[in-house]
């Protein structure tokens, strides 16, 4: 599972916004995502997120923090997720090894990719279509014009608690990452290209020129 990382921000599953597919109008959220996971092997797009936290002394949701970027991905377990604001920070996997780098300190982590996925959001998003091996899915309400799939890690080790994903005309628009904390991540993606053509090496992570790197395994 990840860790946290600058400014509240998680390397988490996601879902996308794509031409819409008539046919899945009408079927259950389910149904609508197996479909699109089974259809996707790869995708590219702009997200942004949100870190939602309880105020304590109000008990009333309040935004921490706001951020946004690009990602691409192909499954299984090769990413590209950049934020470009408020800070530049790039989490980048081949398939094997997960490297993290931060602009500002210009300084790169490292670490084995191995099981990671697994029960994390990020599994929904960049692993194998397995879906159920690791989740227990279950049709959630209707909210925001979106009809819902719940997602609940069959792991107890997991960071997150509860995933829902919000899903309209048979693709996925929206994700909600709660946590053990209480906090919730809010995410949205936009200007999705679903199955883009990949270059060779498209995935191959290059170590910024005089960037210190640090092995966390």
């Amino acid at each position: 599972m990840f860790a946290k990382i600058k400014s509240g921000r998680l390397i988490v599953g996601l879902s996308f916004s794509i031409a819409m597919l008539p046919s899945l109008a009408s079927a259950s959220a389910l149904e609508q995502f197996k479909s699109f996971v089974t259809g996707t092997q790869s995708a590219k797009g702009d997200f942004s997120q949100q870190l939602v936290k309880i105020d304590a002394a109000t008990k009333t949701p309040k935004v921490s923090s706001t951020s946004s970027g690009i990602f691409i991905f192909a499954r299984p377990g090769k990413f590209i997720w950049t934020y470009q604001k408020p800070y530049e920070q790039i989490l980048q996997a081949d398939g094997d090894k997960l490297y993290i780098y931060d602009k500002d300190l210009n300084q790169v982590t490292t670490k084995s990719l191995g099981n990671a996925l697994g029960s994390s959001p990020a599994a929904i998003l960049f692993g194998s279509n397995d879906l159920e091996k690791n989740f227990i899915l279950k049709e959630g309400q209707t909210k925001d014009g979106l009809e819902w799939l719940e997602a609940t890690p069959k792991a107890k080790d997991t960071t997150f608690d509860h995933i829902g994903i919000g899903l309209r005309n048979g693709l996925p628009e929206a994700m909600e990452l709660r946590d053990s904390f209480g906090q919730v991540s809010l995410l949205t993606f936009k200007n999705v290209v679903r199955n883009p053509p990949l270059s060779a090496g498209q995935f191959k992570f290059v170590v910024p020129k005089g960037a210190d790197v640090f092995d966390s395994n």
